[in-house]
């Protein structure tokens, strides 16, 4: 049960003889075990070195706590899991470039591919995102493929989250007019998402773990792509993605709060105010009407004593609320 953990069976038994009782010596377990006091000994001192028994005195060991013990050795186990696989994939990486360097030399229209198609569209893409493992940076704007939803969304950028990926992604107000959109996107930011904002993007770009970059052909269309593998051209992408990427706004303020800080709801109105959005989306976003979203903006712009919207987006961010 435990050889996962680089316990065998016998030492294993062993170890549970000393659970049922920790007093005994490496003779009663023997005769207990129907063995030889020599290989009792020989597997108390992989136990020993494995963290799961403790010396105590001369030829008496005292069992740790399952739980403390074998919960330590999993978690040295998975990180030592992980190293091995990340070392198999850094040399997948390595074997998929110089084959795909090899091939280039005799015909490199390989560098990029152009898929076509809603149904063959989605199928690479999704090939594509679930091989990702470091990094998926993105420039996004309309428009999608497929069915959408902030369920979908949130669902998707959580798993990410949890598996250590570094996410970047530049928005355009468009981009967040989706009822609950913007909402969402602030709440993955403080998740560990790094979302900005800037008011026109050229195109929509997914960029996976930098060694793969999907566009759009077509303006206003992303039924044909063109997905570009590593490549003096992946390169000038990547740079690409950097210029948009700062000059960019962060979304979500990085300055601690304070204690006059406004509600939640109003941060993020605010936030929207200073996207660009009109009072009338962000009303869709809210799910109320803009009559009452103008009368929060003017009530939050009363409590600072301000009359003015961009006196409000200038004490906001003088402030640190956004």
């Amino acid at each position: 049960m435990l050889g996962a953990l680089g316990i065998s069976e016998f030492d294993e038994r062993v170890y549970r003889a000393y659970l049922a009782k920790p007093d005994r010596t490496a003779w009663e377990i023997a005769e207990h075990l129907g063995t030889t006091p020599s290989r009792i000994r020989h597997a108390v001192g992989r136990l020993v070195e494995l963290g799961v028994l403790r010396k105590e005195r001369h030829g008496q060991y005292q069992p740790l706590s399952p739980r403390t013990a074998l919960s330590a050795l999993l978690a040295r186990r998975r990180a030592d899991t992980e190293a091995a696989l990340t070392a198999v994939w850094d040399a997948v990486d390595d074997l998929a470039s110089e084959y795909r360097a090899n091939r280039l030399q005799g015909d490199p229209t390989g560098l990029v591919e152009v898929i076509t198609g809603e149904a063959e569209v989605t199928l690479r893409v999704a090939e594509l995102t679930q091989s990702m493992r470091t990094h998926f940076w993105v420039l996004d704007r309309p428009p999608y493929l497929g069915p959408y939803s902030n369920e979908l969304e949130e669902t998707f950028t959580m798993d990410l989250l949890g598996r250590g990926l570094d996410i970047r992604s530049v928005y355009t107000p468009e981009a967040l007019e989706l009822p609950g959109r913007f909402e969402l996107i602030t709440r993955m930011a403080k998740q560990g998402e790094q979302a900005r904002l800037l008011p026109t993007l050229p195109f929509r770009l997914r960029i996976m773990d930098r060694h793969v970059a999907l566009l759009a052909l077509i303006g206003g269309r992303y039924d044909r792509i063109a997905v570009v593998h590593r490549s003096g051209l992946l390169d000038a992408i990547l740079e690409l993605f950097d210029v948009y990427w700062q000059r960019a706004h962060p979304i979500v303020s990085t300055a601690p709060e304070t204690s006059d800080q406004p509600s939640t709801d109003d941060l993020l109105l605010l936030r929207m105010l200073q996207a660009g959005y009109k009072d009338q989306a962000i009303a869709r976003q809210l799910g109320t009407s803009a009559r009452t979203v103008t009368r929060r903006i003017a009530a939050i712009a009363s409590r600072l004593g301000l009359e003015t919207r961009f006196q409000l987006g200038t004490e906001a961010a003088k402030r640190g609320w956004i």
